[in-house]
């Protein structure tokens, strides 16, 4: 990757900020950035950029909460993402961006022009999922749809991604105010899908990198649930996972419940295979290479007197390398099958859901400390702090697709006091991502995620 160039002023006021710190503290300060962060020394360029960007915060944040509550209100699915990808679009123009709609799907493109220099894509992502709101909050979600199967589900956004959208629309809004701070290219994606893994191939398959600028650059910010807002962390290198959907059937010969001699109890067949699969991270995968290998679904039968002639699992297999992944992939194919010849079972039916496969995200280090020493200029050291990989997994790893640097980081949502509470001894727990009962502190949240996205990626398009 090219390096990228630093502004004299830059670097000056980085190392002020990595020589002033005191260590890590339990509580971010509020409000968190102001001129008072900065000594007199600061040169007057940068600490003109983060007052100009507060100034606009300032005056916006009250209609930026007011956005995020209507999107937390009104969530939609995976690939359902009407109304949603409408509003992200109609937000784009406003800021007087040029935008492009329903690219892969309901993925919206947004792109900014600006004089020469190098382009930066920043993403989010818009879908909800099926989960029915249980946080007593004003502008809690009450939505619910009908499934493909005809089930009601309740929707909720349970997963930060109507912040992460408020996020982008005010990063969209400071950087059109304050083109006069940078030159280059942004690019702005809605991205549908990333729930289930598809919206990022979706969309690149549809041309992302070749009828729009193609980026030297691509940021995405994601909430945490367990860091108190004003906090970001970021790794180095390895994020997330990789992800993999896999579907067994497990075959028997159905009868009786009062004669299983005369029957193949696939229940017993099925019990017998998530057993074995247990010992494929615990005996045939390095111990230093994680891995992860969870039954999340069983479903067979239908009353307590009948032996069923199947049973459906559903897996989710979670790895960091290649070679690991085709070792697992091989290995749960290999245990079914055997399991199956043991019992004088049909051979089961597997089937590996490559539409639902995301690779890693793989942070660029060089690309990452950039953008963390931006970070730690603008809220102190002692509030950007370093995060392990997580088994999670994000789609957000394919826009790495042509050797593209990607970044993305992860932002502190929880009120300073809640998380205080937390580290006491039998202190209430944090409630966890993808629960009924998450609920982000909205305004400071917003705040500091706009404040480090937008001069993050004006960092990253300085003006010659």
């Amino acid at each position: 990757m090219q390096a990228l160039r630093l502004s004299a002023s830059i670097l000056l006021i980085v190392g002020m900020a990595a020589a002033g710190s005191q260590g890590p503290v339990s509580q971010p300060r509020f409000p968190l950035v102001t001129s008072e962060n900065f000594t007199a020394l600061a040169p007057p360029s940068v600490k003109d950029r983060i007052e100009a960007v507060n100034r606009i915060l300032d005056q916006d944040i009250e209609k930026l909460v007011a956005l995020y509550q209507h999107l937390h209100a009104y969530p939609e699915l995976s690939l359902s993402e009407v109304k949603t990808a409408a509003r992200m679009a109609e937000e784009a123009r406003k800021a007087g961006y040029e935008v492009t709609e329903k690219v892969g799907g309901y993925g919206v493109v947004a792109v900014l022009k600006n004089g020469p220099g190098r382009t930066v894509l920043i993403r989010t992502d818009m879908d909800a999922l099926p989960i029915i709101e249980q946080t007593g909050l004003p502008y809690a979600s009450k939505v619910k749809v009908k499934t493909s199967d005809g089930n009601e589900v309740g929707v909720m956004h349970a997963c930060g991604h109507d912040l992460h959208m408020t996020c982008w629309v005010g990063t969209a809004r400071v950087l059109s105010a304050l083109k006069d701070h940078w030159s280059g290219t942004v690019v702005m994606v809605a991205q549908p899908g990333e729930e289930i893994v598809t919206g990022a191939r979706a969309m690149l398959a549809d041309g992302l990198y070749k009828r729009f600028p193609k980026p030297d650059y691509a940021l995405a910010l994601h909430a945490d649930s367990l860091q108190p807002a004003g906090v970001v962390s970021y790794p180095e290198g390895l994020a997330l996972a990789a992800v993999d959907t896999v579907d067994i059937v497990v075959k028997g010969q159905g009868g009786h419940g009062a004669a299983p001699h005369m029957t193949i109890d696939p229940i017993v067949l099925a019990a017998k295979i998530i057993l074995d699969l247990q010992t494929i991270v615990s005996r045939e995968i390095n111990p230093l290479d994680p891995c992860v290998v969870t039954v999340g679904s069983i479903h067979g039968g239908t009353k307590h007197n009948i032996i069923p002639n199947e049973v459906r699992l559903q897996l989710t297999i979670r790895t960091t390398k290649t070679e690991v992944r085709d070792h697992v992939l091989k290995a749960i194919d290999r245990i079914a099958k055997a399991q199956a010849m043991a019992a004088r079972a049909p051979e089961p039916e597997l089937k590996v859901d490559i539409g639902q496969y995301t690779p890693a995200t793989i942070n660029d280090v060089s690309l990452a400390q950039k953008c963390g020493a931006v970070f730690r200029t603008i809220l102190g050291p002692e509030n950007v702090k370093p995060r392990q990989p997580v088994m999670g997994a994000e789609d957000f790893g394919r826009y790495a697709e042509g050797k593209v640097p990607i970044f993305m980081y992860f932002l502190g949502t929880i009120s300073p006091e809640r998380y205080a509470a937390s580290l006491k001894p039998g202190g209430p727990p944090l409630p966890g991502m993808h629960t009924d009962s998450y609920a982000p502190l909205p305004q400071p949240s917003i705040r500091t995620g706009i404040q480090t996205m937008s001069l993050a990626a004006m960092n990253l398009l300085p003006k010659d």
